[in-house]
């Protein structure tokens, strides 16, 4: 029989911040893959390049934290469905500069239209209160609000 402790991994902020991340990515996840037939790192290395343009997979890599090989499939499944193009660059010949083309544009556009809707429906249990504090805590967590690493104090 195991001797009892303190520790309550229903109140570990690790744990939960996994649990409600898996919760919350399900239903988006299904619009993606059904409508796209994209896997998740597909669908976070498109917005990357949606929302910012042209990008070299270390740049999507260092912005997304995604590992560079799970980056590379999901370019080369992306450039499969003509989603994406690559253009090696000329200066550094390892490296390639991905961009979205005019059909991966559309599939970004349709996903933004159907991201904001999820992102509605799940937060509208919360007050406006209690949404602005989420997305500020989270943020700080995720290393975005202040720039600083989670964890780290500045």
């Amino acid at each position: 029989m195991m001797e009892k402790d303190d520790f309550d991994l229903q109140d570990f902020l690790p744990y939960l911040l996994n649990r409600a991340a898996e919760e919350a990515s399900l239903g988006f996840q299904q619009y993606y893959k059904s409508r796209y037939g994209m896997l998740r790192n597909e669908w976070r290395v498109l917005f990357h390049l949606g929302c910012y343009g042209r990008m070299t997979a270390k740049d999507i890599g260092d912005r997304a934290k995604i590992h560079k090989t799970k980056i590379s499939r999901a370019v080369a499944k992306l450039s499969e469905r003509r989603f994406v193009v690559r253009q090696r660059d000329m200066q550094d010949r390892r490296s390639e500069h991905l961009e979205l083309t005019a059909q991966g544009k559309a599939a970004y556009r349709d996903l933004c239209q159907q991201a904001a809707l999820y992102d509605q429906r799940l937060a509208a249990p919360f007050s406006t209160e209690e949404r602005e504090i989420l997305r500020v805590a989270l943020k700080k967590l995720a290393g975005i609000a202040t720039g600083a690493e989670p964890g780290t104090s500045q």
